[in-house]
């Protein structure tokens, strides 16, 4: 009887940790933060949802946890300064109204501060 008990408490504990988290919400101040997952359990994206838009400060990363992008939205609009890394460049992207008003890109050196 204990090897069945047992037995049964390693497969309930099995199928709980093979289920897999591809997202989290919390809530924060009046705000939801809300966290997504790449399958190998790296963090792929992090922000805020206010009254169920965009909002605030929104990173993305590789799925290695390399910073892909950052930047904010304000009520569901892009917003100011966009920062986006590759492996060679770092672009800024200037954002008015989710409209893209200048671009500015640096080489590898500034790929120093990605972490």
């Amino acid at each position: 009887m204990k090897k069945l008990m047992l037995l049964g408490i390693m497969m309930f504990s099995g199928v709980v940790f093979a289920q897999e988290i591809d997202h989290k919400y919390e809530i924060v101040d009046k705000n939801v933060k809300a966290t997504y997952f790449y399958e190998n359990g790296q963090v792929k994206q992090e922000g805020l949802y206010k009254d169920g838009k965009l909002h605030g400060k929104w990173v993305s990363y590789d799925v290695n946890g390399k910073k892909q992008s950052l930047g904010e939205y304000n009520n569901g609009v892009k917003t100011g300064k966009w920062f986006f890394w590759t492996d060679s460049n770092l672009n800024e992207v200037d954002y008015s109204d989710s409209r893209v008003a200048l671009v500015k890109t640096w080489k590898q050196d500034a790929l120093a501060n990605r972490n």
